[in-house]
């Protein structure tokens, strides 16, 4: 007789009651339940694919668009390299301040771009403080596969560096935005391009093979990610292997070279293992890591509306203060 390779654990149908342990705050947005997924259109129909693309934008953007409209900052809209990028330059900024960061939409690798990069990006701006921000609005598909991003990317980091030291540059980005703020280090590193001074990697998609245990225990549990996001994943790649480090940075050998790194996930995440893994693979090749784990908190944490997401905010900005560089 055979015996399975593969054996699962049968846990029994449970209800998973809101805890205690968080604020009010937590509780009342982890009360508010998921909604039922939207299936994924076939691979090869790309109209379908851009029709749930714009409805899930328009969604995304009819919940940050309030919160990005009260921020006191001017946005900017330039053309670099054919790369559309939005500069943030907050009202309590500096003038004199040389800091910059360079934010990574997340949104699935194929969600996020035009209006909801600029919303998401002022409505995370508080967790960098009163610093200057480029948002990169990189291509996606269907129409733009791998590597159109990471490309798009590139092209942004190398026109910071025209005007700015590489110690004067932060780059970080959630969800999606991890996977190409992760695989541009991998980028710039292999093509002889100085670093940033330190890497911020919120919520992670470092997997796109979807490897982590968190992707079985936490399916159902987080409220946010509630499929695998494997669709989404293969029309990105098209056709290349998902294990390749540009498309999955948590595979990368990391002891050439990457910078310190702040990561964040919730115990309810479903990308929870990337970020726990990916810690341990910095630590192990020499770099210096941190890891911050909300408790409770499904993927993206609480949207800004629990006391919980204020305290992540102050460690990366702790963080991005000990290694920025502001002479």
């Amino acid at each position: 007789m055979t015996s399975n390779p593969h054996p699962a654990l049968e846990v029994p149908a449970r209800s998973i009651p809101v805890p205690r342990s968080v604020s009010a705050e937590a509780q009342a947005v982890l009360s508010a339940g998921s909604q039922a997924p939207t299936p994924y259109p076939a691979l090869d129909d790309h109209d379908a694919w851009r029709t749930m693309i714009d409805t899930q934008d328009e969604f995304v953007l009819s919940m940050l668009g309030p919160i990005a409209g009260a921020i006191n900052a001017d946005v900017e809209e330039l053309k670099v390299d054919g790369v559309t990028v939005y500069v943030i330059t907050p009202e309590s900024f500096a003038p004199n301040d040389p800091r910059v960061y360079l934010d990574i939409h997340g949104g699935g690798l194929i969600m996020g771009g035009g209006a909801v990069c600029k919303a998401m990006t002022l409505a995370g701006a508080s967790r960098i403080g009163p610093r200057k921000i480029w948002a990169v609005d990189y291509r996606m598909p269907p129409t733009h596969p791998y590597p159109a991003a990471l490309d798009d990317c590139v092209t942004a980091y190398r026109a910071l560096l025209h005007d700015h030291r590489p110690e004067h540059i932060a780059v970080g980005g959630g969800s999606a935005g991890g996977n190409l703020a992760a695989s541009l280090m991998l980028r710039l590193r292999d093509s002889g391009l100085p670093l940033p001074a330190a890497l911020v990697l919120n919520t992670p998609e470092l997997d796109l093979t979807e490897s982590g245990d968190s992707f079985q225990t936490n399916l159902g549990v987080d409220t946010v990610l509630t499929t695998s996001l494997m669709p989404a994943n293969l029309l990105y790649a098209n056709g290349h292997d998902l294990s390749d480090p540009y498309l999955s940075p948590l595979f990368a050998d990391f002891t050439n070279g990457f910078p310190p790194t702040i990561i964040s996930a919730g115990t309810r995440d479903l990308f929870l293992s990337n970020a726990v893994r990916m810690h341990w693979n910095l630590l192990a090749a020499g770099i210096e890591a941190e890891l911050f784990v909300q408790e409770a908190a499904p993927h993206g944490g609480f949207f800004g509306f629990a006391p919980e997401d204020d305290a992540l905010a102050r460690e990366i900005r702790a963080f991005l203060d000990r290694h920025w560089t502001d002479a």
